[in-house]
C-alpha cells in the first residue's frame, strides 16, 4: 500500500476560543492543572503506545503517521519526551501506524481500532537508515493492556457471519461472559418486540445503550427505544465493569454501538432469511402444533461520493413474522386450549454521510428509523393488545484532531412513540362476549377487553456531548461534558373501554348455571371500570393536557491515563452526574399526621419517632420532609492495566470506583397522583357484589367482596338479583350496557 511520506508537525497552540462550548472548556481548564484520564470515548476508539529503541530506551520526537486503510484518512503526531503518543479519536477500522525517527529504520505496524477500546501501538525501532521500511506483522493473539475497563467487542465480521435468530442486534452480546438476553416485554408491555441484556446478573432495565456515542435508552421502563439493523453495525462494545469515565449514567454496564461508514470502495450485501416450524419451532406448549413463519430480508450499500473526502452508506431491513401463539388452559376450561394470532413486523433503516472536511476534521450525519408492530397478551389467556412503536433519530458528529489535542462533539435528537390498543375485539380466538377476551389463572378469570388499552408513551432526547484529550509526556489528560434534555409523556386509561368481569374457576360454593367447562356459566362476583383518564402527573407534555415528565441530565468527567511504564497504565479520574425530574422534590412535604388516622388519634407530634409510628412505618429518617433532589453525585474511580510479560498476551486489570444508577421515570411517576389533590388521574371503580353466596376459599386464600355500590336498580334491573351473582352470560351484557356504567363511576 502507499504510505504518505514523512511530514513534519509544526507545534501550534490550541485556543479554546475556536469552539462554542465555552462553559465546558472552562470546567476542563480548571481541572487540567491537577487531574486527567484515558483517551477513548464511547463513540470511537484510539491508538496509544510508546516508541523505544532496541535497548528499551524511549524515543522522543519520532514522527507518527496513522492511516485508515479504508478511507485514506491520515492522522499525524509526534512522540512526547517520554516516547509516548496518542492518535486521538478514530472511527473503528484497520489502520497502519508508520513511525519515523532519525537514525532508525522506518517501521509500519498494522493496528485494528475498535469502538471504546484504546488499542496498543507500542513500536520498537531498529537502528539504520530511515529509507529502509520494516513491516511489522500484527500478532494473532493480543489483549488490551491499556485500559482497566473489563469489556469485549463484537466485530463486523462476527455480526455478518454468525447465525442470529431474528437478527436482533443485542443477541450477539451473549457471546461475552456474564451477559444474558432479556425479553423487553418482561419489563413492560410497551416493550414487546424489544430486548435488553443482563450483565453480571444485574437486571436488564438500566444498562446504558448508545448509538454512535448518543443515548438511545428507554427512560420510562428501561431497555432501548429502537432496534438497530444488524447490517448497519460496524461493531459494538459491551462494558461490564470498571466503566470508562465517558460512559453515561449507569452502574449495570453499557452497550456502545458504532454504525458503518462508506469507504473508497463500493460494498454491498443483500439477504433473505426464512424460517418456519419445520426449522425447530414445532415444540409448542401442550403439544399444540401452531402455525409459524418468519421472513427477514434487506440489504446495505455504501461507497465514495468523492474519493478520500465524502462517503455514503445506507441499510434497510425488514422482519415479517406471522404465527399463532399457543395457549394451554387448565381444567375445567381445558377445552378452550388453542392459539391466538401473534404477528410481529419490524422495519429498520439507516442512512449516513461521512465527510473528511480537512486532514484534521471529520464530520458525519446519520438518520435512523425504526417502526414495529406486534400483538401480545397480558396475563394468561385470550386478552390481547396491539403494540406499535415509531422511533426516528438524528445524529451529527464532529471530530477534530491536531497535534496532541483531540476533540469530539455529538449532537443528537430522538423521539420515541409507543401506542397500545385493544386487540380482543373481532379476534378469531375465544371471544364469547362483545369486545371481550378472557384471562385465566389457576383459580380465577376475567372477561373484558385488554385492561392495558388505550395507552401511549412518548420520549424525546435532545443531547449534546463533548469529549476531549490532551497528550502531555506520559499522560493522556481527558475531560468532557454531556447535556441531555429528556422529556416523557405517559397515558394509560386502563379498564376504560368496557367493564372487566370477575369470577372464580375454583369455587366449590359458587352456583354454575350449566356445564362447568364453560366460563360463561359462572357467577359475576365483581366488575371494574376505568374513569377514562389515564395521566399520572399534572404537567402537560407532547400536546397532551397532563402526564408529562421532564429531566435535565448533566454530566462531566475529568481524569488521567498515566503510562508509568510501557506495560503499565494507571487511570484515575472524577465523574459527576445530575438528573432532575426523577423525584417529587418540587412537591410540598406530606405531614406525618396525614399518613395514618391512628397517629392523629394518639395526639403525638408528627414524625415523633414514637413506638406506634415506628411500628407502622419502620425507622424512617426524614419521614415527613420534602424529597431531596440529589445534586452531589460525584464518582471518583481508579484502575490499572498491566502486561506483566510485555508480550501483549497477558493483562491484569483492576479498578474501583463509585458509580450511579439511573432511576427510570416509572419509579416516581405513579407516586405523584397520591400526593396531589386534583388532576386528570386514572381511577378504577369496582362493583363488588354482596356475598349472597358463602365466601369462597381456595387453599389458604379467602375471597371476600365488600359492596361498594348503593344503587339497587337501574332501568328496572335489580342489581342483587339481575346482575350480582348471576351467570356471566346474563350479567355480562347488562354490566357492559353504557347506562349501567354510571353505577360503577358513582360508587368507587
Amino acid at each position: 500500500m502507499q504510505v504518505n511520506p514523512k511530514r513534519r508537525q509544526k507545534s501550534r497552540t490550541f485556543t479554546g476560543k475556536r469552539f462554542g462550548l465555552l462553559a465546558l472548556m472552562a470546567v476542563s481548564a480548571l481541572l487540567l492543572s491537577s487531574v486527567a484520564v484515558a483517551q477513548t470515548s464511547v463513540a470511537q476508539g484510539s491508538i496509544q503506545g510508546t516508541v523505544t529503541d532496541p535497548t528499551g530506551a524511549v524515543v522522543a520526537g519520532a514522527n507518527i503517521t496513522i492511516e485508515n486503510r479504508d478511507t485514506g484518512q491520515v492522522v499525524t503526531t509526534t512522540t512526547s519526551s517520554s516516547g509516548t503518543y496518542n492518535s486521538g479519536g478514530l472511527i473503528p477500522s484497520d489502520y497502519v501506524v508508520r513511525v519515523e525517527a532519525k537514525g532508525f529504520k522506518t517501521s509500519e505496524v498494522p493496528v485494528t481500532v475498535q469502538v471504546t477500546v484504546t488499542s496498543s501501538g507500542n513500536v520498537r525501532l531498529e537502528f539504520g537508515q530511515g529509507s529502509i521500511v520494516v513491516e511489522v506483522q500484527g500478532t494473532t493473539v493480543a489483549v488490551n493492556a491499556e485500559q482497566a475497563t473489563v469489556q469485549g467487542v463484537l466485530t463486523a465480521d462476527q455480526i455478518d457471519k454468525l447465525p442470529i435468530d431474528g437478527r436482533n442486534f443485542l443477541d450477539l452480546a451473549q457471546l461475552e461472559p456474564g451477559v444474558q438476553i432479556q425479553d423487553g416485554a418482561v419489563f413492560d408491555p410497551t416493550k414487546a418486540g424489544y430486548s435488553s441484556i443482563s450483565i453480571n446478573g444485574v437486571y436488564g432495565r438500566t444498562p446504558r445503550i448508545e448509538l454512535d456515542g448518543l443515548d438511545i435508552s428507554d427512560e420510562a421502563v428501561g431497555t432501548t427505544t429502537q432496534n438497530v439493523g444488524m447490517g448497519s453495525i460496524e461493531e459494538f462494545n459491551i462494558s461490564r465493569s470498571s466503566l470508562d469515565l465517558s460512559t453515561e449514567l449507569t452502574s449495570a454496564g453499557a452497550v456502545n454501538v458504532a454504525t458503518r461508514s462508506g469507504t473508497n470502495a463500493f460494498h454491498g450485501q443483500g439477504f433473505c432469511n426464512f424460517r418456519d416450524r419445520r426449522a425447530g419451532v414445532a415444540d409448542f406448549p401442550g403439544g399444540v402444533d401452531s402455525y409459524y413463519q418468519r421472513n427477514n430480508f434487506g440489504g446495505r450499500f455504501g461507497g465514495p461520493i468523492w474519493k478520500d473526502k465524502l462517503f455514503f452508506f445506507m441499510d434497510a431491513e425488514r422482519m415479517k413474522q406471522a404465527g399463532l401463539e399457543s395457549l394451554v388452559v387448565a381444567p375445567p376450561f381445558n377445552a378452550l386450549t388453542g392459539a391466538w394470532g401473534s404477528p410481529f413486523f419490524d422495519t429498520e433503516t439507516t442512512g449516513k454521510l461521512d465527510w473528511q472536511a480537512t486532514k484534521n476534521i471529520h464530520i458525519f450525519y446519520r438518520f435512523t428509523y425504526n417502526w414495529n408492530r406486534s400483538a401480545a397478551n397480558f396475563g394468561l389467556g385470550y386478552s390481547i393488545y396491539d403494540n406499535t412503536d415509531n422511533t426516528p433519530s438524528d445524529a451529527v458528529g464532529v471530530d477534530y484532531t491536531k497535534g496532541s489535542w483531540s476533540h469530539t462533539v455529538r449532537f443528537g435528537y430522538l423521539k420515541f412513540h409507543n401506542q397500545i390498543v385493544d386487540g380482543t375485539k373481532g379476534g378469531s380466538f375465544y371471544n364469547p362476549l362483545p369486545e371481550d377476551g378472557v384471562w385465566f389463572t389457576d383459580i380465577n378469570f376475567w372477561f373484558g377487553p385488554n385492561l392495558l388499552a388505550p395507552q401511549g408513551t412518548f420520549q424525546s432526547n435532545k443531547q449534546i456531548k463533548y469529549d476531549a484529550s490532551k497528550v502531555w509526556r506520559s499522560h493522556i489528560f481527558r475531560f468532557g461534558a454531556n447535556s441531555n434534555r429528556i422529556e416523557g409523556e405517559g397515558f394509560g386509561a386502563s379498564f376504560s373501554i368496557a367493564p372487566v368481569l370477575y369470577s372464580l374457576s375454583s369455587c366449590p360454593n359458587c352456583p354454575v348455571a350449566g356445564s362447568a367447562s364453560n366460563p360463561l356459566n359462572y357467577p359475576l362476583l365483581a366488575a371494574q371500570l376505568g374513569n377514562g383518564q389515564g395521566y399520572f402527573t399534572e404537567k402537560p407534555g407532547f400536546g397532551l393536557p397532563a402526564g408529562g415528565t421532564a429531566d435535565w441530565r448533566f454530566q462531566w468527567y475529568v481524569g488521567d491515563s498515566w503510562k508509568i511504564q510501557p506495560n503499565f497504565t494507571l487511570t484515575y479520574g472524577l465523574r459527576y452526574n445530575r438528573d432532575t425530574g426523577r423525584t417529587d422534590s418540587d412537591l410540598a412535604p406530606i405531614p406525618c399526621s396525614q399518613l395514618s388516622a391512628s397517629i392523629v388519634a394518639t395526639g403525638e407530634a408528627p414524625c415523633s419517632g414514637s413506638s406506634q409510628l415506628l411500628a407502622q412505618f419502620g425507622n424512617t429518617p426524614g419521614l415527613g420532609n420534602s424529597v431531596r433532589q440529589p445534586d452531589t453525585n460525584y464518582g471518583p474511580q481508579v484502575g490499572f492495566a498491566w502486561d506483566p510479560f510485555k508480550n501483549g498476551k497477558t493483562a491484569i486489570r483492576a479498578g474501583v470506583g463509585i458509580y450511579y444508577e439511573n432511576s427510570i421515570f416509572n419509579n416516581t411517576l405513579f407516586d405523584r397522583p397520591a400526593k396531589l389533590a386534583t388532576g386528570l388521574f386514572a381511577a378504577h371503580p369496582i362493583l363488588s357484589c354482596p356475598p349472597a353466596i358463602p365466601t369462597p376459599t381456595v387453599g389458604s386464600v379467602s375471597f371476600a367482596f365488600t359492596p361498594t355500590q348503593s344503587v339497587t336498580a337501574v332501568n328496572g334491573v335489580d342489581l342483587a338479583t339481575g346482575v350480582c351473582n348471576q351467570p356471566l352470560f346474563v350479567a355480562g351484557p347488562l354490566v357492559a350496557d353504557p347506562s349501567r356504567a354510571v353505577i360503577l363511576m358513582n360508587n368507587p
